[in-house]
């Protein structure tokens, strides 16, 4: 995990290429320079769809710096999958197919959290070799707390 890392403006985005997996497409809709004064990291956002088509499912994102923050609640990746789109390893797969990119940056292992009755979320951590490193209680946001389940992906 690349953390603690200086942050500029100059950060180097790569292109990631087609993100394809059969009846799965990722497609880049935003990069995201790293801004110290809103506390973000550099990432890459996109959208998932049925390949070929329109059809929008949710999305994901890869977040390359760890700060202190994302360390305890966030992570590297975070995802969405539509209701009417879940349950068919959607998150997973997606996931999957943007390892290659956290590689080009170095990165040898990410770090995925979510909250402990997120059952989908676990097994999606756990389907892409994820390891349960800890439960900790950390604070969100200014005075609301909640446990979070922190997963250790080794790319």
């Amino acid at each position: 995990m690349i953390k603690n890392k200086e942050l500029t403006s100059t950060f180097v985005f790569f292109e990631p290429g087609d993100l394809i997996d059969g009846d799965l497409e990722l497609r880049l809709v935003q990069t995201l320079q790293a801004n110290e004064s809103k506390n973000n990291v550099p990432q890459y956002k996109f959208h998932m769809f049925k390949t070929g088509t329109d059809n929008y499912m949710g999305f994901i994102g890869l977040r390359i710096v760890l700060n202190n923050r994302l360390e305890k609640y966030g992570g590297n990746m975070n995802y969405e999958v539509n209701e009417e789109f879940r349950g068919h390893s959607f998150a997973s797969r997606s996931c999957k197919l943007l390892f290659p990119l956290a590689k080009k940056h170095g990165l040898s292992k990410l770090l995925i959290t979510c909250d402990p009755d997120n059952i989908a979320s676990k097994k999606t951590c756990a389907s892409i070799g994820g390891k349960l490193i800890d439960t900790i209680y950390v604070e969100i946001e200014p005075g609301r707390f909640r446990d979070t389940c922190r997963y250790e992906i080794p790319i």
